[in-house]
């Protein structure tokens, strides 16, 4: 064992410690839900989940998983083209083509292999590949693994994209990589201007709505069915832990051409186990129930702007936006820490967000509303908020 990369390890996560960018893992011991209960036995209001629409411990989507599991076993202990194909895959794909309102669908274990598999085997060193400055790790690997020419616009600057599409001109192909809903700021991608710029261009474009799909748009399909661009998106990568039930995997959507090609050559689908039938089936139940109603879909966005409206007239700086994403920013990573810790006191579960998963100096609360959640409730949080925030003099 090499002693010195042990001791500079051990040196790195106490200097972490120190300026407050150290995340400790909270153990809570109960199913997700708007109240959970923690470790030390306190019941508290969980304000910090990508629980959206209040899925993640829905009877019939709990009761559609166990009947799955008991129809089509634990696991399928392979890959898809070798012997991990079931008629359960197949039939998720075409709702999930359905909902998108796409040619094709296909699916991996999380989004993060969907966007670690996406550009590889489409694009080589001749190709080009035009990225938002805060899209997610997800898509920034992905891109790392791909031997295309990179480009960099600042976050949802229209002139600096269209100057990338200008200095990319070159390229064989291109594609345009945006959030739909960036996890962080909880904004919307300026999708419109984007498409029409691709067009110009001669560009695709992929959208990663992991953070939109299931309540974003008049019926949850997302930000393309928001700003009316459904069947106008070459590619949509999004998951199924988030709003959909809130377990594990997602998919890539899009062009029929372009989704067999990447059932041929995407390394994380080709090399990763195909996606338990429990998973399956929860989430066809997920999405029948999303679609039967837009009732949790108006319940989260009202409670998000109820949530807004409450915390603005406190005095807390919020970043402006439209989804159930509500950045309280703090701009001082240990006291974002600390803010988190006293909420919890507070009965209030929610996390701070430091460094390296934002910016140095844009350190916040992010708060996330749920379809979940009760006025009465939300009206909790809100008074912690002020109560810990006029302790750390934030407000």
């Amino acid at each position: 064992m090499s002693k010195r990369i042990i001791a500079e390890i051990r040196e790195q996560l106490e200097k972490n410690k120190q300026e407050g960018l150290y995340k400790n893992e909270r153990v809570i011991v109960s199913p997700q839900e708007a109240e959970i209960e923690v470790s030390s036995g306190e019941r508290v209001l969980n304000f910090c989940a990508n629980n959206y629409l209040g899925l993640s411990n829905h009877p019939e989507i709990i009761e559609t998983a166990r009947k799955a599991m008991d129809r089509w076993g634990y696991g399928l202990s392979s890959v898809r083209f070798i012997c991990g194909t079931m008629e359960i895959h197949k039939e998720l794909e075409r709702k999930i083509s359905e909902f998108l309102t796409v040619e094709d669908t296909l699916l991996y274990a999380a989004c993060f292999d969907a966007n670690s598999g996406v550009f590889e085997p489409l694009l080589g060193e001749e190709s080009a590949i035009i990225s938002d400055q805060l899209n997610h790790a997800s898509v920034i690997d992905g891109i790392r693994l791909c031997k295309a020419k990179r480009f960099r616009y600042s976050h949802s600057d229209m002139a600096e994209l269209e100057k990338c599409l200008q200095d990319s001109q070159a390229a064989k192909h291109r594609i345009i990589a945006t959030d739909g809903v960036f996890s962080m700021d909880g904004d919307l991608a300026k999708l419109p201007e984007i498409c029409a710029l691709a067009e110009q261009y001669d560009a695709l474009v992929l959208v990663d709505d992991s953070h939109a799909t299931g309540y974003i748009g008049k019926t949850g399909r997302g930000t393309p069915e928001y700003f009316g661009l459904e069947g106008k998106i070459d590619l949509i990568t999004t998951t199924f832990g988030k709003a959909l039930g809130g377990a594990m995997g997602g998919c890539t959507a899009g062009r029929k051409e372009i989704i067999e090609m990447l059932r041929q050559t995407s390394r994380p689908y080709l090399f990763s186990n195909s996606l338990a039938p429990s998973i399956v089936g929860g989430t066809l139940k997920a999405l029948e129930i999303l679609t039967e109603s837009t009732d949790l879909q108006d319940k989260v966005m009202e409670n998000a702007k109820y949530f807004r409206e409450k915390m603005s007239e406190a005095g807390f700086n919020l970043i402006p936006g439209e989804t159930a994403i509500v950045p309280v920013m703090l701009y001082d990573e240990p006291k974002a820490m600390e803010m988190a810790d006293l909420m919890l006191k507070e009965g209030i579960y929610v996390i701070g967000f430091v460094y390296p998963v934002v910016p140095r100096g844009r350190a916040r609360i992010r708060v996330q509303l749920s379809a979940a959640h009760e006025r009465e409730q939300i009206d909790q949080a809100v008074s912690a908020f002020i109560k810990v925030g006029k302790k750390l003099k934030v407000i």
